[in-house]
């Protein structure tokens, strides 16, 4: 008959341990089963089961129901004690916290304690800077509390000598502090939720010690880090029926290092070593139950464990290292056994990797490949949130949605995207990134009555948004009104596009109100509880109460809640700054929502991971300041004056996530990654890491070579997967497209003639395919729109002077082009830039003015031109708009103004630039009804700029040494090559190719390129020439 396992035989007090090479869970579930043995199934039901968190209670439940199998069960009562995680209930037995108040609530908390420090401290405060404050308070609050350090008012005593002057500030500002804030809590009737975690489990501690529990009674997982939980695992493992399980205890480690770890915060075995110390010597805690296993699993299990722990010994005790290799070595040799470090290292491999994103990639693709066997299950732990983050997305590209305890920041879910949204439409009304995005969210349900949104969102944005930013609603209006109105070409909308401009119209209108009720409050600056209550009336508008369901939406009404109720007394905020807010207060937040698909993949932070065990853990982040983290520093205090309040050294939490580290890395199969750049900056190698590739590399013998496996598959496996197949590249051919002759165009603009010289494929994507470019949201069209207003305001100088100028005609300009800038929607900043170039066109402007006025020439202004010349398909129609027209006795001159670059005169000789000379060549035909066929003197380019050279006009048609035409031959030669080449693509065999003129084509390329794939042919895959 075999022997069953009995925690509660041996006289108390009862401390057991499971070594960290162990699953732990797992093995506790199979002590208790072993313990309760043929005993019927209700034997269990009146046990409570301690352990550290709600996490940890779920696993151990769904751990001894597996072990159970088939077998009838009554679970025990598994509690979490609290003592981990500050967002974890204690568990409190019996009438214990009915005597206590509720704690207030974490949000609530935060911005009572800022209002407090606004009202009696800080007046004046920004809001956000109350709140960073009110942190670092709640911070060292809960700190105190948890330790248990009564006398708080002994803060004020803690400034002596010669210490700066900050420090004296602070200890002050806490003296106070600790005064007010209890008396603010019993005004509300709460307490402060670290304070009653600790009343909770000092009031079990005191309660079990005087009357230890009758039933059976197990704690387990705990390191009792606080001192009230500390005791209360005492008062269990003293209780008739009643032990103490502890995690990863190293009964292995050299006495004389284990005697000096009350001095070695940062050790692993620290958190044990305070637990045990007075209450039970480490001799005194006994194995667990510990299921069967082969002896060559024991052997490299115990082996991993060894090596991991020696790995991590006190810094000044790593001078034994070699020792204590030759004494494994040793004990190996006389059992005939496998080289210990060898069997320590099987199952344990690192991955270096260069970056965050190739972190990311790596270890998504080993969990994945995880799956590939069936049951295997796999566990990534890492401090690091951001990069578990991104795992879980590299995940979702295989359909895989894995378990991650830290959850989704509330800014990365649909409801909270929806309010920060909001609160950037109340920042910026008109910015169109954020306006496009709050109309096309998810979430949101304008009410338009029978206008129907989604159309005239599309005419909203591709006739208002798309492009320069508007600077008030009435100019949004505006573009909407022009999109209406007929083209140039004389074409009008269509009856549908009216409509649906009349619809975006409605929801201009509608959203004007909308910013009108939600910047109310802002006259500039609003109170933060007025500005929140704006923000969810403008939540509500948008999206109703459909923005307050599910677990964001939950989360996000009791921000919002929390923002109003603790809001009002924390002073204004610009609504700059109330954007800010929100924004950091959403990514701070997190939201728990499950939804998992793969329960074998979990995705851990460290302390979540301490009691989890799967059969691949592999652990990320290893890198100095993430994991370990870099001790935390206290705003308030100076380490002297913590050590005189009580308060534990910031190093205690390195030994904290030390001990975490053991435990996963002890794991059968363990992988350590580590990137060599974070955030753009190397990397230095978590210390852990570094020890023990010391470690292993002092114990490597020419004999018996050993090395610290490095797992590179995982990868070069993930880089893999976005290469391209194997063989040579294949590049896009230039493309030639050969439309049938009735498709191609009739009729062409001067400007359109330009483009189709140097890139047919543009006229074929343009006016073939009817491929309009779409303008990016709020993109800075600001040397189109100074073109126009030069344009515009040299026209106003013709229309309001058309014979004598005045004599402040520069002044005059100078207003023109101002106001013309301010129409076009310039901003403040662009208008301070633009002023003075205005002043210096102007002035240039005015001296040019006079001098082409004193030629007594007709001035025709934007005028609208045309020809028809016989084509082999049929007549051809070109097209022309003349900034200027000067007609004199010697001709014509054709004038066209610019503010960027001009075209040579060698581009217009060799046809390149065609505009001038093509409505030359109308003009000379009779084309433009104000003006007699008229051949042109000259073909001006004016360049207005008001930079250093201001103003200059070339006349591109002046005969020369290489050019001996005059302006009216180059028109009419330019014409016959007009009449040839359209001859030539009435022909269906000529196709329309990408840049025919790769070396003309300068600012030419750009909106149809892509389409084109230029970048492909011409750049990488060499067809610079132009075709035949």
């Amino acid at each position: 008959m075999s022997i069953r396992f009995d925690p509660f035989l041996p006289a108390g007090p009862r401390w057991y341990a499971i070594e960290a090479r162990r699953p732990f869970l797992e093995d506790l579930a199979a002590g208790v089963l072993d313990w309760l043995g043929d005993h019927p199934p209700e034997a269990l039901s009146d046990a409570v089961i301690l352990l550290p968190n709600r996490r940890a209670a779920r696993a151990f439940t769904a751990a001894l129901s597996k072990q159970a199998g088939g077998r009838p069960l009554l679970l025990p009562q598994v509690r979490p004690l609290g003592d981990l995680e500050e967002d974890e209930p204690p568990f409190a037995p019996g009438e214990l916290g009915l005597d206590l108040p509720p704690a207030i609530a974490p949000l609530t908390r935060r911005f009572e304690m800022a209002r407090m420090i606004v009202e009696d401290f800080r007046p004046g405060l920004s809001p956000p800077r109350a709140l960073e404050m009110a942190d670092a308070l709640g911070g060292f609050l809960d700190s105190c509390q948890l330790e248990e350090i009564g006398d708080l008012h002994r803060v004020a005593t803690l400034v002596e000598g010669d210490l700066a002057e900050h420090w004296r500030e602070s200890a002050e500002f806490l003296a106070l502090a600790v005064e007010a804030w209890p008396k603010r809590l019993e005004a509300l009737g709460l307490v402060d939720p670290a304070w009653r975690r600790a009343r909770l489990l000092r009031l079990l501690a005191d309660a079990w010690t005087e009357r230890p529990p009758t039933q059976t009674v197990i704690a387990a997982g705990s390191t009792g880090t606080a001192p009230a939980a500390a005791d209360v695992l005492a008062a269990v493992a003293a209780a008739p029926r009643g032990c103490v399980v502890l995690p990863g205890l190293d009964r292995a480690l050299d006495p004389t290092v284990w005697a000096t770890l009350g001095e070695n915060e940062q050790h692993p075995q620290n958190a044990l070593w305070r637990l045990l110390d007075g209450r039970a010597g480490r001799d005194a805690v006994r194995p667990w139950f510990q299921p069967a296993e082969t002896p060559v699993a024991e052997a490299r299990g115990r082996a991993r464990q060894r090596l991991i722990n020696e790995a991590l010994r006190p810094a000044d005790a790593t001078d034994d290292w070699r020792t204590v290799i030759a004494d494994l070595r040793n004990d190996a040799f006389r059992d005939q056994s496998a080289d210990p470090i060898a069997q320590g290292l099987e199952g344990l491999s690192v991955v270096t990797v260069r970056a965050e994103e190739d972190a990311a990639a790596a270890l998504a693709l080993m969990m994945r490949e995880t799956l590939e066997t069936p049951g295997k299950t796999c566990a990534l732990v890492t401090p690091d949130l951001a990069l578990g983050r991104r795992v879980a997305a590299r995940l979702e590209r295989w359909g895989v949605v894995a378990d991650v305890s830290s959850g989704q920041p509330l800014s990365r879910m649909d409801a909270g995207r929806l309010i920060d949204l909001a609160v950037r439409f109340i920042d910026k009304p008109l910015d169109p990134h954020a306006l496009l995005g709050l109309l096309k969210h998810p979430l949101t349900r304008l009410d338009l009555g029978e206008t129907d949104v989604a159309a005239a969102l599309r005419a909203l944005e591709h006739h208002a948004l798309r492009g320069p930013r508007h600077r008030d609603w009435s100019r949004l209006r505006r573009a909407l009104l022009k999109a209406g109105e007929p083209r140039d070409d004389g074409k009008a909308p269509s009856e549908g596009t009216r409509a649906r401009l009349t619809a975006a119209t409605t929801l201009v209108d509608r959203l004007e109100a909308l910013s009108a009720a939600a910047l109310a409050p802002f006259a500039p600056d609003a109170p933060l509880d007025a500005a929140a209550r704006a923000l969810t009336g403008l939540v509500e508008a948008l999206a109703g109460q459909d923005a307050w369901a599910g677990p964001d939406g939950e989360t996000s009404a009791g921000l919002l809640s929390g923002l109003i109720e603790g809001g009002a007394s924390l002073g204004a905020v610009s609504r700059a700054e109330f954007a800010d807010l929100v924004r950091a207060l959403l990514a701070e937040t997190t939201v728990r929502t499950g939804g998992a698909n793969q329960p074998r993949l979990r995705i851990l932070g460290a302390i979540e991971a301490r009691l989890v065990r799967a059969d691949r853990m592999i652990l990320a982040g290893l890198e100095e300041g993430v994991w370990p983290n870099a001790a935390p520093t206290d705003p308030f205090l100076s380490r002297p004056m913590r050590q005189t309040l009580g308060l534990p050294p910031p190093e205690r939490r390195l030994g904290q996530t030390a001990q975490d580290f053991v435990q996963a890395a002890c794991a059968d199969e363990a992988i350590l990654v580590h990137s060599e750049r974070r955030g753009g900056q190397p990397a230095v190698r978590s210390r852990w890491l570094w020890r023990l590739e010391m470690l292993t590399r002092g114990a490597d013998a020419p004999a018996t070579p050993i090395k610290l496996a490095r797992a590179s598959t995982a990868l070069e496996a993930a880089r893999a997967l976005d290469v391209p197949p194997p063989g040579p590249p294949r590049y896009a051919r230039r493309p030639a497209p050969t439309p049938p002759v009735h498709r191609r165009p009739r009729q062409l603009p001067v400007t359109g003639v330009e483009r189709w010289v140097r890139d047919p494929y543009a006229v074929y994507a343009q006016r073939i395919l009817g491929l309009q470019k779409l303008e990016r949201p709020g993109a800075s069209a600001e040397a189109m729109a100074r073109g126009n207003a030069v344009h515009r305001a040299i026209e106003r100088v013709v229309v309001s002077w058309p014979g004598a100028l005045p004599d402040d005609c520069a002044d005059q300009i100078e207003g023109f082009l101002r106001e013309e800038l301010d129409a076009a929607g310039f901003e403040d900043h662009a208008m301070a830039r633009e002023t003075p170039l205005a002043r210096n066109c102007a002035v240039w402007l005015a001296g040019w003015e006079r001098e082409r006025r004193a030629r007594g020439a007709t001035l025709l202004i934007e005028q609208t031109g045309r020809m028809t010349f016989g084509a082999p398909f049929g007549p051809f129609i070109l097209t022309a708009k003349a900034d200027r027209i000067e007609l004199d006795a010697d001709g014509a001159a054709v004038i066209d103004f610019k503010t960027g670059s001009t075209p040579s005169a060698k581009q217009v000789a060799q046809g390149f630039a065609p505009q001038l000379t093509l409505t030359a060549a109308i003009l000379a035909d009779g084309g433009f009804a104000d003006a007699p066929p008229t051949p042109a003197s000259e073909l001006l380019y004016v360049k207005v700029t008001g930079r250093k050279t201001p103003g200059e006009a070339v006349d591109v048609g002046k005969p020369g040494r290489n050019q001996p035409l005059t302006a009216a031959e180059l028109a009419e030669r330019e014409l016959a090559r007009l009449v040839d080449g359209v001859a030539a693509f009435d022909d269906e065999a000529r196709p329309y190719v990408s840049w025919a003129a790769p070396q003309f084509m300068g600012n030419f390329g750009g909106n149809y390129d892509h389409l084109a794939r230029v970048w492909e042919w011409h750049v990488v895959g060499g067809e610079d020439e132009a075709p035949e």
